[in-house]
């Protein structure tokens, strides 16, 4: 799960992360397709976001890094969904995150990564829309983990009443 340009947490702190949802018309849900920068073969699937940066909010993070890397910007940003804290290597280091995954609408489903950072262009080999039994079907890695049994669940039932705290991830 690229970590963009990674600023540093504060000393002992997790790095604040605004990640989406983005759903299309027929209700497809879009990933990024993503590996370690020297080593394609370890890859995994993931949904646009990002660290906040200077003082912006993690509503304008959200949508700042799914323009970044999909040059999607026609969005209707909707509720928080999910809270996560997870950790990870990546690019030869440990990434602490406090994520928050945002739901998102858009009709706009052609995609095209115009901004992003050098790490990224190592790291992300593109995008896909996908359907909800494509993704329960999937043998591919993709995080968060149980990302299928949670948009079957936004599916049926829609957004939760408020944002739904998932499990800690440590990979």
């Amino acid at each position: 799960m690229p970590a963009e340009a990674l600023p540093e947490a504060p000393e002992g702190g997790l790095r604040k992360v605004a990640r989406v949802v983005l759903l299309d018309p027929e209700d497809r849900i879009l990933l990024l397709h993503g590996h370690e920068p020297d080593d394609p073969a370890d890859d995994w699937w993931f949904t646009p976001g990002g660290g906040l940066e200077g003082d912006e909010t993690r509503e304008q993070a959200a949508l700042r890094e799914l323009a970044e890397e999909t040059g999607i910007t026609d969005v209707d940003l909707g509720p928080v969904l999910w809270r996560r804290t997870c950790s990870f290597p990546f690019a030869g280091r440990r990434w602490d995150q406090d994520e928050w995954y945002y739901l998102a609408r858009t009709t706009q489903t052609v995609t095209e990564a115009t901004g992003l950072t050098e790490l990224e262009r190592r790291s992300v080999a593109g995008a896909r829309w996908w359907t909800c039994q494509e993704l329960t079907r999937a043998h591919e890695t993709v995080y968060p983990t149980r990302l299928a049994e949670l948009f079957r669940r936004l599916l049926d039932e829609g957004p939760p009443a408020g944002p739904v705290t998932l499990d800690t991830e440590i990979v």
